[in-house]
């Protein structure tokens, strides 16, 4: 796990755009892992800046979801495939048939989780999986107890992840306790992975992710395993770290390598 700390939300963005760009500029048919929420907003607005005003193309790009609420259509206003049209597909030059969110309507939620699953398959894996993270640790919508070797499949949301959750519905309007999500196992096959901290809120679950023991009690802890998964956070995010130091010591290093490399 590469723990990567910058001074603010909007440089934690600007981390994870560069590294979407340099992996779409070496494979211009990558198959990129989504999330949504608050935290990829900054990083998804910047990824249509470079669309806009670089004519960089998304236009043989594969994408997949991480996880869609159960019962919301896509064209409902709180439905992850609405947030993503409105906050990333409707702006770049996606193909639309490209783009894979788990149905939420589906007749038969286990048959869709199973097709999900195969689709990814099809496609040859995720290249690189963005993540956010939950106050409790979680990923995807893998609450605490998930099991680390989990499929696509149908979860229950803890009353935590609804409260949290809350602010997005009017008050007397329906709001899920269900969803379909990518399994741990799922997102841990792909073959990169950036996971995206930022505010306080976000720092006992940091700590616990990056320097606690892996468990499925901090679902996020799993990507200590990861061959290539990269943490990026604000100050804020850190600021629970015991060794937040030497992960900055560590990151000055890797950057003075990678520039003698490239002199070489």
């Amino acid at each position: 796990m590469r723990v990567v700390i910058v001074g603010s939300a909007h440089d934690a963005a600007a981390y994870g755009c560069d590294l979407f760009l340099g992996q779409l500029h070496d494979k211009p048919t990558s198959v990129f892992g989504l999330a949504t929420g608050s935290t990829p907003l900054a990083l998804y607005q910047a990824l249509i800046d470079a669309h806009r005003n670089q004519g960089i193309s998304f236009a043989q790009v594969t994408t997949f979801n991480l996880d869609e609420y159960v019962g919301l259509a896509g064209d409902h206003s709180q439905s992850y495939r609405h947030f993503m049209q409105r906050n990333l597909f409707d702006c770049i030059d996606v193909a639309p048939e490209n783009t894979h969110v788990p149905n939420g309507m589906a007749e038969n939620a286990e048959l869709a989780c199973a097709e999900y699953e195969a689709q990814i398959m099809n496609a040859g894996g995720i290249d690189l999986q963005l993540l956010g993270v939950g106050r409790n640790g979680h990923i995807g919508f893998n609450e605490p107890s998930s099991s680390l070797v989990s499929r696509t499949r149908v979860k229950t949301l803890t009353e935590g992840t609804i409260a949290d959750n809350a602010r997005f519905f009017a008050d007397g309007e329906y709001q899920p306790s269900l969803s379909l999500t990518m399994g741990i196992g799922t997102i841990m096959d792909a073959r990169r992975v950036l996971l995206i901290a930022t505010g306080d809120s976000k720092a006992d679950a940091m700590r616990a992710a990056i320097e606690g023991p892996v468990s499925a009690a901090c679902p996020a802890s799993i990507l200590q395993m990861h061959a290539d998964a990269i943490v990026v956070m604000d100050e804020a995010a850190a600021a629970k770290l015991r060794n937040a130091e030497f992960y900055r010591f560590v990151e000055t290093q890797r950057i003075k390598l990678a520039a003698k490399s490239s002199a070489a």
